[in-house]
């Protein structure tokens, strides 16, 4: 497994252990080192944006982590 599925593992896990209700969508490609994440819970739907270095290094820098789940927690919180 490379360093993107690890992170990309990662990512849907965070999401998981915040509400198992959100459906996640992280494009194949980056656009400008940045990923556009769609969230969706029922009929509401959020885009948040993360960059493609906290991605890949999600899995293994508690700094970054911390940072995608608050990032995280408010997106899902104002679906």
């Amino acid at each position: 497994m490379d360093e993107w599925e690890e992170g990309k593992l990662k990512f849907l896990e965070v999401v998981r252990g915040i509400s198992e209700a959100v459906e996640v969508v992280i494009p194949t490609k980056p656009t400008n080192s940045m990923f556009l994440i769609s969230l969706t819970k029922g009929p509401n739907r959020k885009f948040i944006t993360v960059s493609e270095d906290d991605i890949i290094d999600l899995p293994s820098d508690t700094g970054i982590s911390t940072k995608v789940t608050k990032t995280l927690q408010d997106a899902i919180a104002a679906l």
